[in-house]
């Protein structure tokens, strides 16, 4: 589902600060509890790094030698938005065909994976009532997809 054009390009030349010329921007409704936004903000950036082998770095490992988990090579941006923003933003990322992942409501009742995707199956596209949208792709895409939106707070 990679639609990065060069999964390289954005490598670290020597002491060249990293510049990467993709994004991943989170988007959370604005009328969110605390623990809601830290937690449809992990399951959303984890869609990701399954379907998208190129936005997951190296593993680390401490002075010691012991192991740590590779985590995503570049920052996740952040933004909030407003019920009706988020509705716009997704239906741009689907014009724009880029890699996403989403959040609605519903999920908030769940307890589980299975019953998480049947909560999104059984509502259509249009009435999806989102609360997270992530979302991957070049950086000018991306930043098109979440506009009107503020960096989160």
């Amino acid at each position: 589902m990679s639609t990065h054009p060069n999964p390289n390009a954005d490598v670290d030349a020597g002491d060249a600060p990293v510049r990467f010329d993709t994004k991943i921007a989170v988007l959370l409704r604005g009328d969110l509890e605390t623990w809601q936004r830290l937690n449809v903000t992990a399951f959303l950036v984890s869609g990701l790094g399954t379907q998208l082998p190129e936005v997951i770095g190296e593993p680390y490992e401490d002075a010691d030698g012991v192991g740590y988990l590779p985590m995503l090579r570049q920052p996740v941006m952040v933004f909030e938005a407003t019920k009706e923003v988020l509705t716009t933003a997704h239906t741009r990322v689907l014009s724009r065909a880029l890699p996403r992942a989403v959040f609605t409501s519903d999920l908030f009742a769940t307890g589980n994976d299975r019953d998480n995707r049947a909560a999104v199956r059984a509502v259509r596209t249009d009435d999806l009532d989102l609360v997270g949208l992530a979302v991957y792709g070049p950086r000018n895409a991306v930043d098109k997809v979440v506009k009107g939106a503020r960096m989160h707070p």
